[in-house]
This record gives structure tokens, sequence and C-alpha cells, in this order.
């Protein structure tokens, strides 16, 4: 018998859980969904009396209210901001808890305020700023029906829904988000499992490429006692699919789930590291600062192509992305064309860094250019993956010396989770201003469906304004095909985009 205590996100009270508790009990299950002071209208007060604490102690009630003797095991599950209460109180009541459940949230830290994990970082930034003009007593107003988006991804909650969601929602106390978890370490003891919503960007498969750059961070969610989920919908799942969280929480509950790999240590080499497809020469590279170049025997200058890796990638990973075999091997495949191959280190380390790695990215390319061995007025940029959203600042204005913009697999919009809705990463809305630059865009056709759906608005977009944009698909590719896919599947779509790109720099 399990007795799940749960605790809703930001904004939202014990009421969203209806749906979801009620299959748990019918499948005899006890469930209590934690009213939480100042948000709960059966725990009003004033909203300065009202911090992160005051919901701590909240789910310390309720877990006090269950009898130690009954032989039940108690499963915490946290949603969004609720995993903070949540955490707080299974580190003061660690020897009660089975098992806390990570819904769809990140992983707070001893010390840090939850502040830090709100989603969109222009409202993130406004308040921060509050806080620092002290002003730590107030609320913050909820999401209006339109503006859920910025808080996670509304997939599969119709209007009715979303309608509902908005009419129950209530103003989140700011001392909730201000004020810094406090944790012992005695929570680290208990068994954890992780529910990742698919369509607000996160997936089992996006955790375990994490884990394999080898960020220490990380290591833990490789234990034993960690478990994963997946669901493929949006943020709010007890309201988009109740009876599929609510399966999902009854297995975790029994310690079921996906187990992720740990990195090194005999397991199979990681995606990243895995051998180029194609034979290409082994030229030796020629660092220069955070840029590598692969220069083809011969006389000069040449044009060069720059290869932009993906992310974000821990800061840590060894080795670094401009060492990695693909992007190696796409360098030294555009020397074997005569042209300079050139890889680079981004600090693209976090989704907040986007505008760091931006300005990482146009010092780096100005290093290729200013060798005396490159043409400076004949480069290609060619992006990855999450490197996609570094796109925008060369389609809105590229420069008369860029020649080619290429991207394979990429991200091209931000993803709900990511909260850049407010900044300027937007490729789909940039393309517009890229005129005659010509675009070669590298199609997985088993892609992530979140990340397809950015390079299809992408598309339209390209369509819509009739740039210069040449497709090459890759039907069987996944998000990162070089290395995952058969050669035979790949290697044609590499030849034909390399040939287009060099084909570009020598007009």
């Amino acid at each position: 018998m399990h007795v799940f205590i749960m605790v809703a996100g930001v904004f939202t009270g014990a009421q969203v859980w209806e749906e979801t508790a009620a299959r748990l009990v019918a499948a005899g299950s006890t469930v209590h969904a934690v009213p939480l002071t100042g948000v709960d209208p059966a725990r009003s007060a004033h909203p300065g009396h009202v911090g992160l604490e005051t919901h701590i102690e909240d789910v310390i009630a309720a877990i006090d209210a269950v009898d130690a003797t009954s032989g039940q095991e108690i499963v915490l599950v946290g949603h969004d901001y609720g995993i903070h209460p949540v955490l707080g109180a299974a580190d003061r009541r660690a020897e009660r808890i089975a098992r806390v459940v990570y819904l769809d949230c990140g992983m707070p830290q001893n010390g840090v305020p939850a502040l830090a994990a709100v989603p969109d970082q222009v409202l993130r930034a406004q308040l921060a700023e509050r806080a620092e003009a002290g002003e730590r007593e107030g609320v913050l107003a909820p999401p209006g029906l339109d503006e859920w988006g910025r808080w996670g991804s509304t997939a599969d909650l119709d209007e009715v829904t979303l309608k509902r969601l908005t009419d129950l929602a209530a103003p989140q106390p700011l001392g909730t988000l201000l004020e810094p978890l406090r944790l012992t370490g005695a929570v680290a003891a208990v068994p954890v499992s992780g529910v990742l919503c698919a369509r607000n960007g996160a997936s089992i498969d996006l955790v375990q490429r994490l884990v394999d750059f080898g960020d220490p961070a990380l290591a833990a969610l490789t234990e034993p006692q960690v478990s994963f989920f997946e669901l493929p919908t949006g943020h709010w799942p007890m309201l988009s699919g109740p009876a599929a969280l609510a399966d999902v929480l009854l297995r975790a509950a029994a310690g079921e789930g996906h187990r992720l790999r740990p990195a090194g240590d005999g397991a199979p080499a990681p995606a990243h590291l895995r051998p180029f497809p194609l034979d290409v020469p082994e030229l030796p590279r020629d660092r220069q600062g955070h840029v590598d170049l692969y220069v083809p025997d011969g006389d000069g200058p040449r044009p060069a192509v720059v290869f932009v890796h993906g992310g974000p990638v821990p800061a840590g990973a060894r080795p670094s992305p401009r060492e990695w075999p693909a992007l190696v091997g796409y360098a030294r495949l555009a020397a074997a064309e005569g042209m300079i191959g050139a890889t680079l280190d981004h600090r693209l380390h976090d989704l907040s860094d986007y505008d760091r790695a931006a300005a990482d990215i146009a010092a780096g390319v100005e290093l290729v250019r200013a060798d005396a061995r490159v043409d400076a007025d004949r480069i290609a940029l060619w992006f990855f993956s999450g490197g996609g959203l570094l796109t925008t600042d060369w389609l809105a204005r590229p420069p008369a010396w860029l020649r080619c913009l290429a991207a394979s697999y990429p991200v091209l919009a931000p993803l709900p989770a990511w909260g850049l809705a407010g900044s300027r990463f937007h490729p789909a809305r940039a393309v517009e201003q890229a005129g005659p630059l010509p675009v070669v865009l590298l199609r997985a056709g088993r892609e992530a469906p979140e990340i397809a759906a950015t390079v299809d608005a992408f598309v339209t977009a390209a369509d819509d304004c009739a740039a210069q944009l040449e497709l090459i698909d890759v039907p069987n590719g996944f998000h990162g095909f070089e290395t995952l896919n058969a050669p035979e599947e790949t290697i044609p779509a590499l030849r034909q985009a390399m040939r287009s790109v060099v084909t570009h720099l020598t007009r």
C-alpha cells in the first residue's frame, strides 16, 4: 500500500490533482494533495508571511498525519515548483519517505531558491530585480489564458482544460520563490524517480546524453535507486493525461522505470564519441585560441567552413566539443574538398548561456578570418543540434563574407521549457531577413517530435519569404545521425551537403 503526497507547481493548488488522485485511489492507494498556504483557498494567509519554509511545513504536516505504524509507504510527488517543498520536507523526514518523484521539474540544490528554476529568463531577471529592490512580500500574478506557455508547454490541454487551469490559478507569494532551499543531505538516501514530459522539451534520451558528457554533477542520476519515466505530453500531465500519469506513479512507487547508463566504466561509447562514418585524411589540428583549424596542403588563401557544436554541454566535458570525432570528421572532410575546416568551443553550458555562446562564436569566426591561410571573404558556418538557435544572428544580419549557412538536425526555435521565448534566438523569425544567403538544412526523419516541430516551422517561414533553402533529408536519421545511424544511411546526405556548401563557397 502506498500513500501519495502530491504537491502542485507554481500558481496551482491541490485541485489540479483531482483526476489523477481518483485513479490512484481506484488502484488501492491513498492520496493526499497538499493545500499550500497562501495559494490554496483552504489555507489563506498574508503573502508577506508565506515563504518556501511555510510550504515545507505544509508538506511535513501531511507526512506526519500518516500513521507510521500502518505499514503504508509514503511517496512524495513534486511538480514544477512543488519539488522544492517536497525536498525540504523529505530532507527532514527521510526515514518516513519511500520515494520522491520529480514530475517535470529541475533538480533543486541546497542554498538555491526556486527563482532559479523559473523557466522564462526575462521574467526571472525581473523577479531578481524586484528582490534586489527589497520587494519580497508581494505576489506574482498568475498567467492569463494565453500566458501559460511562459511556464511550460500547454501541449494536449484543450481550451476547456486550459480555461480551468486559468480559473483555478492563484497568485504565488514571492517568498516561496526567493527563499533558498535548505537541505542537510539526508534526502540523498531516498530513492527517486523522474517523470519527464517530452513535449515540454525533456526526454530520457536527452538526460542520457548529458550524463554521457561526463559531468560529475549528473553521476548520481545513474545510481540504482534512480529511475526515469517519459510521458508524451506537455508540462501539466495531471490535466492532459491523468490516467497515464497515475499509471507511471504506481510504477514508480513499485520501483520500476528506466535506469540510465553510467558514463565510461566499460559502457558503449556515447554518440558524441563514436567515429565519423566517412574516411577522411588524418590532418593535424592547428590550435588558435578556442578554434582548431584543419588545413589542406597547398597554397592559400582558401575558403573556410566553421563547425559549431550544439548543447548545452557541461563546462567540464572532456574531450571538449571541438575534439569530438564527428566535428573533427566534418572539418577534415571540408579539408578533403580543398577548404579549411574549423571547429571551435563555445560556452553554451546552460540554457541561460546563449548570449555568451553567440559572442564566443563571433570571436571564433574572426579568429578564422584573420588567419593568413583563410580567404576572409569566403566563409560558411555549419551548426548542429541545440546550436541551431545560434544561427539567428547570422540569418538576421548576414555579412557579405558569409557565403553559406548549414545546419544538421538543428533546434530552430526555443523549446517550451527552455525559457527563451522572450529572447532573440528565434531562427524561424530571422530567416525572412536572410535575403540571398544560401541555407543548407539536413533534416533527421526520426527526429524527436518537439524538435521536428521547430524545423517544420522554420521551413514554412523560409518558404513564405522565398529564402534560399536546400533541404537534405536523412529519412531514417536520428538526432545525431552521423554516429547513430548506419553509414550507408548517412553518407550520401553528408556528401551532398558538403558539396553544396563547397559550391556556394567557390562561386
